[in-house]
C-alpha cells in the first residue's frame, strides 16, 4: 500500500502541548512541508518569540532559536546578513508582533530585509488568559474587554498587513486564515512563496495567518470573529487583502 500522508521531516515525533482547537499545530505543520518541499532542511533556522509560540522549538526538528519578546524581526535581520545562505523565519503571535515588536517589524520590512515572518493572529494574549491584543476587534470580548472593546477608550486595531504595504521594501504581504480547508490550502501557497522568495533573493516576505484561540470564545474562530453580523470583520480581517508590494489581489 502506498503511504500518501505521514509526518513532515521537519516536525518532531511529539504531541503538541497546545490548547485543544489551536491553529498553531496546523500552521506547524504548513511550515515544515514547505522546508521539506524547497529541500532547505539543513539550512533553515527559526526563531521562536515569547507567548504561545515560544514552543515552536520543542516541535520543529531544524535549528531553533528563542529570542526576547519582540525581537524576531532585529535578529533575523542579523542572522541574514551574517549568513546569507541560510534561510530564516520568524514565527511570531499578534502580542509579540504588533505589541511590543512593533518597531522591529516595521524597519526590518522598510530596509527590505530578505526574511520570512510569518504572522499568527489571534486576536488575544492567549498564553495569558485572553487579555485584548492590539489586533483584538472592535466589540470582541476579552478578559480586559469583558463588553467588548471599545474603539473609544481602546483605540483601534492595527492592520498590520496594511501598514507594513505602504513602505517600499516588502516583496509579498498576504493575510490568510486556517478556519477550513480550503483556507488551510491558501495558507500553504502563501507560505511556500514567502519561503521562495527568500530562497531566491527576492527579498522581504509577510504572511498573516488569522489563526483560532479557545482561550477566549471571540478569538479568530469564534463567533465574533466569523459572523456576517460583525461589521468590521471584512474591514480588518478580509483573507488575500494585501498582497504582492501592497497591491490588492
Amino acid at each position: 500500500m502506498n503511504k500518501i500522508f505521514s509526518r513532515p521531516t521537519c516536525l518532531k515525533d511529539k504531541v503538541f502541548r497546545y490548547c485543544p482547537g489551536c491553529s498553531h499545530g496546523v500552521l506547524h505543520r504548513i511550515i515544515a512541508e514547505t522546508i521539506d518541499l524547497f529541500g532547505v532542511r539543513d539550512r533553515t533556522i527559526g526563531i521562536a518569540p515569547v507567548g504561545c509560540a515560544v514552543f515552536a522549538y520543542d516541535y520543529f526538528d531544524i535549528d531553533m532559536i528563542e529570542v526576547p519578546h519582540g525581537r524576531p524581526p532585529a535578529i533575523a535581520t542579523g542572522m541574514k546578513r551574517s549568513r546569507p545562505q541560510s534561510v530564516i523565519f520568524s514565527y511570531q503571535g499578534d502580542g509579540d508582533l504588533a505589541a511590543i515588536g512593533t518597531a522591529e517589524i516595521v524597519h526590518a520590512a522598510a530596509r527590505g530585509e530578505n526574511i520570512t515572518v510569518i504572522f499568527v493572529n489571534n486576536g488575544n494574549y492567549g498564553m495569558t488568559g485572553g487579555q485584548m491584543a492590539p489586533t483584538t476587534l472592535p466589540g470582541q470580548k476579552t478578559t480586559t474587554t469583558p463588553l467588548g472593546r471599545n474603539v473609544k477608550e481602546a483605540g483601534n486595531p492595527i492592520r498590520v498587513c496594511e501598514m507594513l504595504a505602504t513602505l517600499d521594501g516588502p516583496v509579498y504581504i498576504e493575510r490568510v486564515s486556517v478556519d477550513s480547508p480550503k483556507n488551510v490550502l491558501a495558507a500553504k501557497k502563501a507560505i511556500q512563496k514567502a519561503f521562495k522568495n527568500q530562497i531566491d533573493g527576492a527579498g522581504f516576505s509577510f504572511v498573516e495567518a488569522l489563526s483560532m484561540c479557545p482561550t477566549v470564545q471571540d478569538s479568530p474562530g469564534g463567533s465574533l470573529w466569523t459572523s456576517e453580523r460583525n461589521p468590521f470583520r471584512h474591514r480588518y480581517l478580509a483573507p488575500n487583502q494585501v498582497g504582492v508590494s501592497g497591491e490588492a489581489t
